[in-house]
């Protein structure tokens, strides 16, 4: 518990933690200190002179060092002669502050003043209108008249792109450098800077391509004038022309907390659209930080593309009928086929869509199956994060393993905050074949082959044998320890293999089962974690299951885009029913296909890596034809004679009555909020930016059995062999980006130049030896089929595999031996 200070400030008292700067101290006692560069995420500056205040101190007589006491025996307070910057300044015994006084009202007005004198007057067109606290602060504490010259303005250029999701107005930039410092200090991206000084000093890109992070839209949120905005907003709407609405980015492991902003318009044919996705304060999950893919990444939800009527397949060829017809076929096949159904599903689904369809697949002795190349889930409820874990309070004491994962490019928020955690003394190891962005940070950086991933955990085991020791005694001496691993380069059998290894590791160091202490997977998907705990396993011999099953019902997979063999397998069954937004690769082969609802027109909840439920509420209404997945689920169930729930706050109630870590667990209880800091606020733009406050649910974080007192025995990991190339193959191993081409990002058009490409990745000596260059396109022959890819070479790649991402039409589910053909 830091010491606590007492100060007055306005005459009203306040007791903050020593160190606490003045402008948070009165944020916290409700006293509103303006600020323009001034950020409570950011470190001060000091540069705007925005938060000038009068400060008084206790008096020390110098010759006794004793306070100097008043006739009524109270501390004397002397003011200094100046203002001083509440954002630079901390508090300290005694101080007394006065933000009222007409010393500070004549500084703000021409500080304003000042600010106002190469600012543009285009309030009326500007998409900061309504939520500026240039705006708002200069109608608040701003001069009625200005002593300048209006033709004297800056003019410059509007609308400069600084790439293509951020674009920049210069004539609005007020050089707070809150941009700039956000990218140098928070996301370790500096891609844009100050140029010149002066009058004539702006904002620049220095990366190629422009604006190169993927924290880019965050700058937008806290800019506090309108001169950074995003490409798809821009001239979009206006703040009090929006409604909003809670929900959770699917579109990774960590659960980000957004905002949908809506609005109805006529230039939408009447029809409520998303104008912008924007951060929701969640101190324990993403602070007031999302991701670029997360801001842009949900146009799928309302492409033209989506399927609006099931669809059956008659004479070869898929036709739409009614849901009646629809739901009657497959209801008849389940009954007809019921003991040989297998039902296929992927962490894109909510914990309801997931329990009914566990439910109605074990009614009809079906087999549930996770479509995934991630093992590990049943560990993870095992041991994973103790209860109240939050990675934003980790320091000294902890230390935190990351091993076969590229955070950066799997998960960012996570990235970032690891990045912070070893800011405030957190031991951070990072183990993975090649370079990530988070060696860095890391403490102890570790280089393994492809395959030892699982040996490598192992050793750090007391007992065995590390060619680590003193990286293996910082993990287990740890006071807590907490492990990421992901699947760079993995298939289902190394994944299990390591995340086996990563269970016994934290069981055997006795980092299993409390607070700051765990295991976490680095999910592809953002619900990953709930399909596990809702019963579905993934299967090394899926395309024989599938091949062998009468029935076959696929609910938000598309497992034929990432394996094309699979192909033949559904072939190969008997009736194939598919749950899915858009007719995709394997929806094209089913024989009923039906429509569902996208996350933004419906309710439910997600379970994120870190096992926290949280809830995500309904944005726009439901497009016209579409439904649920539960509901569907539920459907088919009562047309086979079962009662599966309809109602997704019931579902919950059932889930929370079956499965043993979530009881308890009801919508009431992950809508409740609490008060969080830093305070943010739409009250309050000035000071935490256009980030939305939390009043719509923090989530729960689930205790794993370990900390409930069951005893964890994980099973041995068993060691993986990597297939041998012979002389002229090479071994292919499969990474992780960001921007993958699934069937979201896809959608988001304004994300295809970020798209991850067919390209496969070389160290410079591997490609002498397969005798191709940089930029060469070759065809690459693998699993019996042949692939176009272009050749990239990097230094830092391993020099005895070939890196190829994944999700680019290539089907590689795991490390595979292939061979390069020149065109």
């Amino acid at each position: 518990m830091p010491k606590q200070v007492t100060l007055k400030i306005d005459e009203k008292e306040v007791l903050v933690p020593e160190g606490t700067l003045i402008v948070d101290a009165a944020k916290m006692a409700g006293v509103d200190i303006p600020v323009f560069c001034y950020h409570p995420k950011l470190e001060p500056v000091g540069m705007c002179r925005m938060c000038l205040v009068e400060i008084g101190r206790p008096m020390v007589d110098r010759a006794t060092h004793q306070p100097v006491l008043e006739a009524d025996g109270s501390p004397k307070i002397q003011f200094g002669p100046k203002l001083e910057t509440a954002c630079t300044t901390p508090v300290s015994e005694g101080m007394h502050v006065v933000t009222t006084s007409q010393k500070v009202k004549d500084a703000r007005h021409e500080v304003l003043e000042f600010l106002l004198t190469s600012h543009p007057l285009d309030c009326p067109i500007c998409d900061k209108g309504g939520e500026c606290p240039l705006q708002n602060l200069t109608m608040a504490h701003g001069p009625a008249v200005s002593r300048f010259i209006y033709d004297e303005k800056n003019h410059l250029a509007k609308q400069l792109p600084l790439g293509e999701l951020i674009y920049l107005d210069r004539e609005r930039c007020i050089q707070c450098g809150r941009c700039v410092r956000f990218q140098n200090e928070i996301a370790d991206d500096p891609a844009i800077a100050f140029y010149q000084r002066g009058r004539s000093m702006e904002i620049i890109t220095d990366s190629v391509p422009g604006f190169d992070s993927v924290f880019s839209g965050n700058t937008t949120d806290i800019c506090p004038v309108g001169a950074l905005t995003t490409a798809d907003f821009r001239f979009g709407a206006r703040p009090w022309e929006m409604n909003s609405a809670a929900s959770i980015c699917t579109l990774c492991p960590v659960g980000c907390n957004i905002t949908f902003n809506v609005r109805r318009e006529a230039v939408s044919g009447g029809k409520s659209v998303i104008k912008r996705v924007m951060p929701r304060q969640n101190e324990a999950v993403n602070e007031i930080w999302i991701c670029d893919k997360g801001r842009f990444g949900y146009h799928f939800t309302e492409s033209p593309e989506r399927l609006a009527q099931p669809l059956l397949r008659k004479d070869g060829k898929l036709v739409p009928v009614d849901w009646d017809e629809a739901l009657t076929w497959v209801a008849e096949k389940v009954k007809e086929l019921s003991g040989n159904m297998v039902t296929l599903v992927s962490g894109k689904l909510a914990n309801e869509d997931l329990f009914n369809l566990q439910q109605f697949t074990l009614a009809h002795q079906g087999e549930p199956l996770l479509f995934s190349h991630m093992a590990g889930g049943d560990l993870v409820a095992q041991v994973g994060l103790g209860k109240d874990t939050n990675l934003g309070t980790l320091g000294k004491g902890t230390t935190v393993l990351v091993v076969a994962s590229d955070l950066h490019e799997e998960a960012p928020v996570w990235w970032l905050r690891l990045k912070q955690a070893a800011a405030r003394g957190v031991t951070l190891i990072v183990a993975n074949p090649r370079p990530t962005r988070l060696d860095k940070f890391a403490a102890h950086v570790l280089r393994y082959e492809y395959g030892e991933e699982a040996d490598l955990v192992s050793g750090f085991v007391p007992g065995h044998k590390s060619a680590y020791p003193e990286v293996a005694e910082a993990f287990t001496q740890a006071e807590n320890a907490i492990i990421f691993y992901g699947s760079e380069g993995l298939g289902l059998e190394g994944s299990r293999a390591l995340s086996a290894a990563c269970a016994e590791l934290l069981v055997r160091t006795n980092h299993a089962g409390h607070v700051n202490n765990g295991l976490v997977a680095v999910w592809p998907d953002g619900n990953t974690q709930g399909a596990w705990d809702m019963g579905f396993r993934p299967a090394a011999d899926l395309d024989e299951k599938l091949a062998k099953a009468g029935l076959v019902l696929i609910a938000g997979a598309d497992p034929v885009a990432q394996d094309p063999h699979l192909a033949e397998s559904l072939k190969k069954a008997g009736f194939v029913a598919v749950q899915e937004m858009f007719l995709t690769k394997t929806a094209q082969l089913a024989d009923v296909v039906f429509p569902v609802q996208a996350f933004t027109e419906r309710e439910g909840t997600l379970t994120s890596g870190e096992r926290r439920v949280q809830r995500f509420y309904p944005a726009v209404p439901p497009l016209e034809g579409t439904r649920p997945d539960y509901a569907i689920t539920a459907e088919l169930a009562r047309r086979t004679g079962l009662q599966l729930e309809t109602s997704p706050a019931l579902l919950l109630q059932k889930i929370a009555g079956q499965v043993p870590a979530y009881a308890g667990l009801t919508y009431q209880e992950l809508a409740k909020a609490t008060e969080q800091y830093p305070i943010v606020g739409r009250s309050d733009l000035y000071y935490g930016g256009t980030t939305y406050d939390n009043h719509q649910g923090l989530g729960v974080q689930l205790a794993p059995a370990s900390q409930n007192g069951e005893a964890v025995k994980p099973s041995k990991p068993e060691s993986v062999k990597l297939p041998r190339p012979r002389a002229g193959e090479l071994l292919v191993v499969p990474i992780s980006r960001l921007y993958s081409r699934d069937t979201a990002t896809m959608s988001a058009a304004l994300l295809a130049k970020r798209m991850a490409s067919p390209a496969l990745v070389l160290n410079p000596k591997l490609a002498d030896r397969q005798r191709v260059k940089a930029g060469q396109s070759v065809h690459l022959a693998l699993d019996g089929g042949t692939f176009d890819v272009q050749i990239v070479l990097d230094e830092a790649a391993p020099e005895k595999v070939a890196l190829l991402p994944r999700n680019v039409g290539v089907p590689l589910t795991g490390p595979r031996v292939g061979t390069l053909e020149r065109k």
